[in-house]
């Protein structure tokens, strides 16, 4: 549970907007991307496994890599902090979901106002063409309409995030009242330019981290630790407590 202050500031708030980063999935226990690069994968440096021109190299050997990263994410729960912001979404007036997590815990979580800055490592695309997805042979990897290779819907090193993400995700951030940095680094722009944005534009900005960041002597509040062990109490002691106050007509 968080100070008064921020409970209070919280129940007034009308727009907020939590941006998620690879901390909250390693809750899971989902390895971060480059700690994923264990056993069978150990010998690959990143720029092997998530470039295009990796792909064009060798287009089985990046389908496999993401075959397993799938397979790991299916493999995986949402845990209480993914559950939690769930739950804020449907307490608060207005919400949305940053993630430049590509795992899709989220949705399982039942978030549905999500966008995906990274892309989501379960939807393919064809390599070549604009083709449907609806013709896919995703288990060997292969585009059926154009017979291209398919590559995994997610940005890599050196590829411009999806640009109507990017600007849906700015324009929430400089109009929310509140703007939550959960189990992200804030050193990857231009998302860790986000709470930036916010905090020009009068909103409070929250951070859970297990770790310090850039962002953490900046932030209105900052909590050092789990996603999964912090978000569940803030989320009770504002919404739950406000309803009863509700409930109760007190002034």
């Amino acid at each position: 549970m968080g100070p008064a202050s921020l409970i209070q500031s919280l129940r007034d708030a009308q727009r907020i907007v939590a941006l998620t980063g690879a901390g909250i999935s390693a809750e899971s226990g989902l390895a971060t991307f480059r700690a994923a690069q264990t056993g069978l994968w150990s010998k690959f440096k990143p720029e092997d496994l998530a470039t295009a021109d990796a792909f064009r190299r060798n287009p089985k050997l990046i389908w496999d890599w993401y075959a397993w990263r799938r397979e790991q994410a299916l493999k995986a729960e949402p845990n209480a902090g993914h559950l939690a912001l769930a739950e804020m979404e449907k307490r608060a007036p207005q919400f949305l979901l940053v993630t430049q997590n590509v795992d899709g815990l989220h949705s399982r979580a039942g978030s549905q106002n999500i966008v995906e800055l990274h892309g989501n490592v379960h939807r393919a695309l064809c390599s070549e063409n604009n083709c449907s997805s609806d013709n896919f042979d995703v288990e060997h990897g292969r585009c059926r309409s154009c017979g291209a290779n398919l590559r995994p819907d997610v940005v890599w090193f050196g590829e411009m995030l999806p640009p109507a993400a990017l600007q849906t995700a700015i324009a929430a951030a400089e109009k929310c009242d509140a703007f939550f940095s959960i189990g992200t680094s804030s050193i990857v722009y231009p998302a860790a330019d986000l709470w930036r944005r916010a905090a020009e534009h009068g909103a409070i900005v929250i951070e859970i981290n297990k770790d310090l960041t850039p962002l953490t002597p900046m932030a209105s509040y900052s909590f050092l630790g789990k996603a999964g062990e912090f978000l569940p109490e803030l989320v009770t002691a504002v919404w739950d407590k406000k309803k009863i106050h509700e409930s109760s007509g007190a002034d």
